[in-house]
């Protein structure tokens, strides 16, 4: 018998690792075919995936073409754990000033302080122009817990 595929996390593990974890790497299809992944800030609420990026940005550009996109939300250190989130993205973009604020500082209330991302928000617009922001509308997710895999566990200990 082989080895296929850690256990995972169970729905509620999921709602919560999403809304804790940092930095999560999205994938989304460049012209050519290749995959374009790139670690990004995000926030996770009523079931969908938030990421702000210049409107410019390779990112907003691919899922203009392509709306299918994979996000991977994980932890390095062991025992890993992450989800995969495959779905459709949409583009809202934000116009003038205050839209940008209020499209980009809710997220950035994950990483730090609200005085600290209203400063940092403005700063950003004030070097990148129009922002764009993505919705990640999950079609499917799968997740994986090495702590819960009892193979590793046994290898483990020799």
């Amino acid at each position: 018998m082989g080895y296929t595929q850690a256990p995972s996390l169970t729905s509620e593990e999921i709602e919560s690792f999403l809304r804790e974890a940092k930095i999560a790497r999205f994938c989304s299809f460049n012209k050519d075919g290749t995959t374009h992944a790139v670690p990004v800030w995000f926030k996770y609420e009523n079931g969908q995936i938030a990421v702000a990026t210049p409107a410019a940005s390779r990112k907003a550009r691919n899922v203009k073409r392509n709306r299918n996109v994979t996000v991977l939300v994980d932890v390095e250190k062991w025992p890993q754990k992450g989800v995969i989130v495959y779905g459709e993205a949409e583009l809202e973009y934000p116009t003038g000033y205050e839209e940008h604020m209020s499209a980009t500082v809710p997220l950035c209330e994950k990483y730090m302080p609200r005085d600290e991302a209203v400063n940092w928000c403005k700063g950003l617009f004030k070097i990148s122009g129009p922002w764009a922001k993505i919705i990640v509308k999950p079609k499917r997710m799968a997740s994986f817990d090495y702590a819960k895999d009892v193979t590793f566990e046994t290898v483990a200990k020799g």
